[in-house]
C-alpha cells in the first residue's frame, strides 16, 4: 500500500457517495456461511464510472480489492479482508427488457431475474429456483442444477476489464464455459450486465408449468439439503466418475466435525455451520475431507466454494 489508511479513505470519499462507503464491515453479515471478519473498506459504486474510478484508485495505490456478490459461494477468513470489498448489489441490480432480450445487472439476484422474467412472460429459468447468489457470481462459476446451467440461457455479458481499462461486451461462447467454470476465474473481469435468451410466451399454461417445475425444485432442495444451517451450498465440485456427497458418505464422514463446522448428515456434499463455527473451522474441515476422501477412494475433491483472506491450517 502506497498511502496511509486515512489518505486512502479520503481518496475513496472523493469518488464514492458517503452513503455508499463504509469501513470495517463484518463480512459474516454478507455471506451465507455467516462467518468472516471485517472488510477494511466496503464500497457500493453507484454506476459504471464510479466502479472504474474505485478500481483505478486501488490499482494506483496498490490496495487489493474483491467484487462480492451475494456471498453464497464464499468462505471469508476470520481475519477479514485488508482491502476494498466492492459490492454491486445496491446499484447494479436492475432487470429490464430490451426487445426480445432480458437484461440484468451483475448485482441482481437470480431470484429477482427469475420472478421479473415471469412477470413479463419469459420462461427458461426454472432450474435456478432456490439457487442463491448474484448474476455476476452465477456467471463467474457457471452455476446450475438439474442438468442445466447459466451458460445455457446466457446470450452475452458486458464486463469491465481492468487490465485494458475498457468495457467490453462478450458472447457466451467467449466466456469459455465448462462445468462450474468460466474464463472469469482466470481474469479480473467484472460482470456489469448480462443478457439472457429466454422464451417469451403469451400462453398462461406455459408460465404456470414453469412455476410448478420451479416449486418442485425448491421443495426437493428443502427435503434433500440442510437449508436449516448456514452453508455455501455444495462444498465440492462433482469429480469425473463420481459424486462428491456419495464419496464423502462412503468415506464415513457423515457428521464429521471440527469445532462447530460439520459435514451434513442430511447431504454429505454440504459443510455447514452449526451455529458457532469459525472460518478456520470450516477451512480445516474442507482440507480434512479432501485428505480422507483421497486416502479412502482415490478421488481428489476440488472445492466449489471460493476462499477470501488467510486461513489457519
Amino acid at each position: 500500500m502506497k498511502v496511509s489508511d486515512i489518505e486512502f479513505t479520503s481518496g475513496l470519499a472523493q469518488i464514492v457517495d458517503a452513503e455508499d462507503l463504509e469501513e470495517r464491515v463484518l463480512l459474516s453479515t454478507c455471506t451465507t456461511f455467516a462467518v468472516g471478519g471485517p472488510a477494511r473498506w466496503f464500497v457500493s459504486p453507484k454506476d459504471e464510472q464510479t466502479l472504474i474510478r474505485v478500481i483505478e484508485l486501488c490499482e494506483r495505490e496498490d490496495v487489493p480489492y474483491f467484487v462480492l456478490g451475494y456471498g453464497s459461494n464464499l468462505l471469508v477468513s476470520d481475519r477479514g479482508y485488508k482491502g476494498v470489498i466492492i459490492r454491486l448489489k445496491k446499484h447494479f441490480s436492475d432487470v429490464r427488457f430490451d426487445g426480445t432480450s432480458v437484461k440484468a445487472g451483475g448485482g441482481a439476484s437470480l431470484k429477482r431475474l427469475r420472478t421479473t422474467a415471469w412477470e413479463n412472460g419469459y420462461v427458461g429459468l426454472a432450474f435456478a429456483a432456490g439457487i442463491p447468489g448474484s448474476i455476476g457470481g452465477a456467471i463467474y462459476m457457471n452455476c446450475g442444477a438439474y442438468d442445466k446451467d447459466i451458460a445455457s440461457v446466457l446470450s452475452s455479458v458486458t464486463v469491465y476489464q481492468p487490465e485494458k481499462h475498457a468495457v467490453a461486451t462478450l458472447s457466451a461462447a467467449e466466456l469459455q464455459f465448462s462445468y462450474r467454470r468460466s474464463i472469469l476465474m482466470d481474469t479480473h473481469w467484472i460482470v456489469l450486465e448480462a443478457c439472457f435468451d429466454l422464451l417469451h410466451s403469451e400462453d398462461p399454461a406455459v408460465l404456470e408449468a414453469e412455476k410448478k417445475q420451479a416449486e418442485e425444485y425448491i421443495q426437493s432442495r428443502k427435503q434433500k439439503q440442510p437449508l436449516e444451517y448456514p452453508s455455501a451450498g455444495s462444498t465440492f465440485k462433482r469429480p469425473v466418475g463420481g459424486y462428491a456427497g456419495k464419496l464423502i458418505m462412503e468415506s464415513g464422514l457423515a457428521g464429521f466435525s471440527i469445532g462447530d463446522a460439520a459435514v451434513s448428515q442430511k447431504h454429505c456434499g454440504f459443510i455447514v455451520n452449526r451455529g458457532h463455527a469459525s472460518a478456520d473451522d470450516i477451512y480445516r474441515l474442507c482440507k480434512a475431507v479432501q485428505k480422507i476422501v483421497k486416502e479412502k477412494t482415490g478421488f481428489v475433491l476440488e472445492p466449489e466454494i471460493c476462499f477470501l483472506g488467510s486461513f489457519e491450517e
